[in-house]
């Protein structure tokens, strides 16, 4: 068996890259759907649908665990799916499956408390407050979920997004530093127009933005801590297996790239984030 990453396109490399460094041993298969980005534009029922075609696929490819590396599909499919797909496809394929998004890791790295923590609200005086920006698609800007569940648990950080809605089809599409670099100033200078001032911590909530990282660390003020995304989720997904043997990551270090877009080598921008040409296979 093996474990599933999927993404609308290379950006959940970096997730994938992150669950490789710690779960070596582990088989892994990686779904770019690359037809169909990006997903941060389209409207949630078209979201949901393709997120729930891709994780058929891994499923039919002997994945046991599906992780979302998208933070579009996870803020807007996710709970849909565990819901009201997930039980009965659990029937049809006869073995436990599971989906998974980054969004909960992300969350508790931001709040230092686990997703099972919600906070009684009793209108104490907060005396500072601390203003996270989240750099994300539109789409899970819309879905405002890191307001929300970060409000449920921490009333002393204050969430401004800014949707960056060309940024992930750039990257995507292998767009030059120069360009890119232009596009995220531009954005970091919205968010600090919007709150007043630069933001005490940022969050790239979009996994195409952690390829480009750089960039945003030379755009914000020098030493902005950045909540990484493949890290978080890395480590919550070890734990997870740790908690639940009945999904099995296999132990072969098994490693296959598929596309629904076009196969063959991924631009440039991922042979420099991965430290090597990755070639992708048709889905």
């Amino acid at each position: 068996m093996a474990i599933g990453v999927f993404d609308s396109g290379i950006g959940g490399l970096s997730v994938h890259h992150a669950l490789v460094r710690r779960l070596p041993s582990a088989d892994f298969v990686y779904l770019a759907d690359q037809a169909n980005t990006p997903y941060g534009g389209r409207g949630g029922e078209d979201i949901v649908e393709l997120t729930r075609a891709g994780c058929e696929k891994l499923f039919a490819e002997n994945c046991d665990l599906v992780i979302l590396a998208c933070n579009t599909a996870a803020s807007v499919a996710l709970r849909r799916l565990q819901q009201t797909w997930l039980p009965t496809y659990r029937r049809t394929l006869g073995r436990p499956v599971n989906v998974l998004g980054i969004i909960v890791p992300t969350i508790e790295a931001a709040t230092g408390l686990p997703w099972e923590h919600e906070i009684e609200r009793r209108g104490d005086k907060i005396e500072r407050v601390d203003v996270l920006g989240v750099f994300s698609t539109p789409a899970t800007a819309a879905s405002r979920v890191y307001e929300i569940e970060i409000d449920k648990r921490r009333q002393d950080v204050a969430v401004f997004s800014e949707a960056c809605p060309e940024l992930a089809r750039d990257i995507e599409a292998g767009v030059g530093d120069a360009q890119l670099r232009l596009t995220i100033e531009r954005h970091v200078e919205t968010l600090a127009r919007r709150i007043g001032r630069q933001p005490d911590r940022a969050i790239l909530g979009c996994t195409h933005y952690e390829i480009t990282a750089d960039l945003f660390r030379a755009a914000l003020p020098p030493g902005t801590p950045l909540i990484h995304q493949p890290g978080a989720t890395a480590s919550a997904i070890a734990l997870y297996l740790e908690r639940h043997p009945e999904y099995d990551p296999g132990a072969g270090g098994g490693r296959r790239f598929l596309t629904t877009g076009r196969s063959g080598a991924q631009n440039g921008l991922v042979e420099r984030f991965w430290g090597s040409p990755l070639d992708f296979d048709s889905a």
